[in-house]
């Protein structure tokens, strides 16, 4: 389940291409956005761990903090709580309905998919066949499944993914090492 936490810095990537300088840009995109969220997840475990035994908390200890007996003494966090919980699903599921509609629209202009995802609307610039696609999908997908269930999947799919762009990554690093490379990782040798 904890790669459910890190689906939204892999969104940001999905931003390069309207990004005035990416170069700059997506890198402290990303780790801004990686050092604000530990820093809340460090203060929330440390609110938690004070209102409870850690060996009481579990995944979805947000949804069901407001009724637990233990938060009872906190009555007046209680709206807050609840408040976060549906904020935090709420910018997961947003940032998913942005990401995944650039990612086919990319995949379009590379040939992958039909030319119609290619298709940017007039007026908004943003590709509108994949928005309306993706978020039919998520909203078909959201009224059958649970939402336990739908976590699991989703962080199994996004694990899938991580392991097939770490894969692409090496393997085009020893088929293709003459491709220019501008983000160097540290300790990596640049070619095979």
């Amino acid at each position: 389940m904890i790669f459910f936490a890190y689906i939204g810095f892999d969104a940001v990537s999905t931003a390069a291409q309207e990004a005035r300088n990416p170069q700059r840009d997506m890198p402290i995109g990303i780790l801004g956005s990686l050092a604000i969220c530990t820093i809340i997840f460090i203060l929330m475990t440390g609110v938690l761990t004070g209102i409870m035994k850690y060996t009481n908390l579990s995944v979805l200890i947000p949804l069901r903090l407001p009724s637990m007996p233990q938060a009872r003494a906190i009555a007046v966090l209680r709206p807050f709580i609840k408040l976060g919980a549906i904020a935090g699903l709420s910018s997961v599921v947003l940032v998913l309905l942005m990401a995944q509609p650039r990612v086919f629209f990319s995949m379009a202009r590379d040939g992958l998919l039909p030319a119609a995802f290619a298709r940017v609307h007039p007026r908004f610039k943003t590709p509108y066949i994949p928005t309306i696609l993706t978020g039919c999908v998520a909203v078909m997908v959201s009224g059958i499944f649970p939402s336990n269930i739908l976590g699991e999947l989703v962080s199994i799919g996004t694990l899938l993914a991580f392991v097939i762009v770490c894969i692409g990554v090496l393997v085009l690093r020893y088929r293709h090492p003459e491709i220019p490379r501008v983000f160097r990782t540290p300790w990596v040798r640049s070619s095979p």
